[in-house]
């Protein structure tokens, strides 16, 4: 009895001590792929909505400090530039970007400010131009592009 037990103790020491077959890895890697391009699939729409929020926010900053340049320290009614904005130290110069990578743009219309960015496609006058004055249905909708 005593050789009978001590066989099964060293044939299952001898079977967990084998390692990991090329199969079962295979198995695992397949299950990881499969989950990954899900959470990819999820995720993803929601990543271009954050770089647009993201876009929204950026330009409403700089249309901010473009309205508070123009009204204390600009010595003409001509529309300030994002260069003006950062030599009056009105922003950071390293924050002019969108989240493309593309400067914001900033516009005089009828007295007001506008500040868009050119958006994912970095053309302007398209219609995924971010604006400062974006609602959430906007955001919406150019998510949608």
């Amino acid at each position: 009895m005593k050789t009978n037990a001590g066989k099964r103790i060293r044939g299952l020491k001898k079977a967990l001590s084998r390692g990991v077959t090329l199969v079962e890895v295979l198995i695992v890697v397949a299950i990881m792929a499969v989950i990954a391009g899900g959470a990819t699939y999820l995720v993803f729409p929601e990543f271009k909505k954050a770089r647009i929020k993201t876009a929204v926010v950026g330009a409403t900053t700089i249309k901010m400090a473009a309205e508070t340049y123009k009204e204390l320290e600009s010595t003409s009614d001509a529309c300030p530039t994002i260069q003006d904005l950062v030599s009056a130290r009105k922003i950071d110069g390293k924050k002019v970007d969108d989240p493309w990578g593309q400067p914001y743009k900033i516009k005089c219309e009828e007295g007001e400010i506008r500040v868009y960015s050119p958006g994912n496609d970095r053309k302007d006058a398209t219609p995924d131009d971010i604006r400062d004055d974006f609602k959430p249905s906007d955001i919406e909708k150019v998510a949608k592009i």
